[in-house]
């Protein structure tokens, strides 16, 4: 493929030395692919697709980021090598990708031309907008678009996003509006015995949960219990404490002073008729208490600094959202609920007062946890795409 004159003039004026090959460690044998994470808002999701090309393929993955992700079997992170001639060279020539797939949309002119020239397939996804590093003069002609015609596919987020990369000169026959690529979310186990027989102890009473609430909720989730009750006198609050030791004194309080009827399930109490509150200190067992109740408050959120659990959990679980303000280190998780009007968000207890009594309504809970469901599914049906356009170019290098 002809370079453009913008790529022959960077290729000029870049210099730079090789990244010290003894740095790097040996090869692994048979395939592998190469990951490059741009922003650290696809980091999840092309974790995500590591694992997976890993697990199902067996291949080694390579991954280059500025934030590199937590290690996982079958993946060596290294530091993006130099978009030089002699990094670009050293680098290919050491690790040999059968395929690479960059996130986001940070251009590597030089790395993707010589990768392309050697046969290499690549492909974006996630792209958000085309992105040359911020050392490189805009007006070298073509440098962009040069970058972009080096890849057999690019998968945007969205319309807006593909239009930014056609105005850059992206090849149309290349280019997909295809949604973000996101991690499937993890589906909590439990035993079925155990769930059978408290629904069985539960009988037609409605349930929520309150999960790693922190001591700043406890007065906002027992007011909204208290609220709810006028609503639906046999409502029982399944309440997860953030940490073990606070369930005794919790317990205590709520019994003598507030004169809540409380059950421990660390002390084998069974939840009767009676119970109000069902108290647990341990987050072991989420998987059941999502399946349990509809409706899920995700602790933290509202006053405890961050919310303490990936709100997908719930979602793939079908209950119903309602969380705080502060989403701790599920930014990316929330944005997409939000943006789907896929979870209620509270401020106050009051307002997690009101939200938790309007989900109560059997229909509300049940639209909000399948709009949450779906959310989750989207993501994780991408990452399954492109799982099979990555394994399908690799197996066409062999």
């Amino acid at each position: 493929m002809r370079r453009s004159l913008g790529l022959i003039l960077y290729n000029l004026t870049s210099g730079g030395t090789a990244a010290p090959v003894a740095d790097w460690p040996e090869r692994p044998k048979g395939q592998l692919i190469w990951l490059h994470i741009a922003q650290p808002e696809s980091q999840r999701a092309m974790t995500e697709l590591a694992r997976r090309l890993h697990e199902e393929d067996g291949a080694a993955i390579l991954v280059t980021s500025t934030e590199p992700p937590p290690p996982q079997p079958g993946m060596i992170v290294v530091a993006p090598p130099p978009d030089t001639q002699l990094g670009a060279r050293a680098f290919l020539d050491h690790w040999q990708p059968d395929a690479g797939v960059v996130s986001d949309g940070q251009m590597m002119p030089v790395l993707f031309d010589m990768a392309d020239h050697k046969g290499i397939p690549l492909v974006l996804v996630n792209g958000r907008e085309p992105v040359l590093p911020a050392r490189i003069n805009w007006f070298w002609p073509g440098l962009i678009r040069d970058a972009l015609s080096r890849f057999r596919r690019i998968l945007t987020v969205d319309e807006i996003s593909a239009r930014q990369f056609r105005r850059r000169g992206a090849p149309n026959d290349v280019l997909l509006v295809d949604g973000r690529m996101e991690e499937r979310p993890h589906v909590l186990p439990c035993t079925e015995a155990e769930r059978a027989a408290l629904v069985r102890q539960f009988q037609t009473r409605p349930v929520w949960l309150a999960v790693c609430v922190s001591e700043a909720e406890d007065a906002a989730i027992i007011a909204a219990h208290r609220a709810a009750l006028r609503m639906a006198h046999r409502l029982l609050l399944i309440l997860v404490t953030d940490t073990p030791d606070r369930a005794e004194a919790l317990a205590a309080r709520m019994t003598e002073t507030e004169g809540w009827t409380v059950a421990r399930r660390s002390a084998d109490e069974e939840p009767d008729e009676e119970t109000e509150v069902f108290l647990v200190d341990t987050p072991t067992e989420l998987g059941l208490w999502y399946r349990l109740a509809p409706i899920t408050f995700l602790g933290g959120s509202l006053f405890g600094g961050g919310c303490q659990r990936d709100p997908f959990e719930a979602a793939a679980l079908g209950s119903a959202i309602l969380h705080g303000p502060q989403p701790g280190e599920w930014k990316s998780a929330f944005a997409r609920l939000s943006e789907a009007r896929a979870a209620r968000l509270v401020v106050s207890p009051t307002d997690l007062a009101e939200g938790l009594s309007d989900l109560l309504s059997p229909d509300r809970a049940a639209r909000l946890a399948q709009s949450a469901w779906a959310v989750a599914s989207a993501g994780a049906e991408v990452t399954d795409r492109v799982v099979l356009l990555i394994r399908e170019l690799a197996e066409a290098r062999v």
